[in-house]
């Protein structure tokens, strides 16, 4: 009589994919007593550091955009604006599907525009200091579509 081989579970560290596929079949098929509890725990915290790092990291490229918008209004080009509105509304999507992230972009605005002055400067030819050491712009202005800053 031919004996079947059961397989071994695949690792976490060896092969995500696969790793990912069997967790997720386990969980439907439910088999509780054979899922990776800490490993699938962690990959489920992670997800929403994700969303978080996104709004962060889209809030970035928006204020980088803005104070170039308001600080060299002779180079207005559509793709900052296009840059722009595609940051603002990804972030809108993010929020719709997490609602709890309502007010994460006021929690990170001061993060997302420490670097936006050095960039702005390498961008502009401007020197860093023609921006604004704190951010001049609110998190409600930085996501509102009708929000474009006059010339400084």
């Amino acid at each position: 009589m031919n004996k079947v081989e059961v397989k071994k579970p695949a690792g976490y560290e060896d092969d995500f994919a696969l790793w990912s596929a069997e967790q997720a079949a386990l969980i439907r098929a439910g088999r509780f007593d054979r899922i990776d509890v800490e490993n699938v725990a962690e990959e489920i915290e992670s997800l929403g550091r994700s969303d978080k790092h996104e709004i962060l990291s889209r809030m970035a490229v928006i204020l980088l955009h803005l104070l170039k918008w308001q600080y060299q209004p002779s180079a207005r080009s559509p793709s900052w604006q296009a840059s722009i509105v595609t940051n603002r509304d990804a972030i809108a999507v993010l929020i719709e599907q997490s609602p709890s992230l309502q007010s994460y972009p006021d929690e990170v605005i001061k993060r997302a525009y420490k670097k936006a002055p050095r960039l702005a400067a390498l961008e502009t030819g401007l020197r860093e200091t023609a921006f604004p050491a704190e951010c001049p712009y609110s998190a409600d202005e930085v996501l509102d579509d009708d929000f474009w800053p006059e010339a400084a």
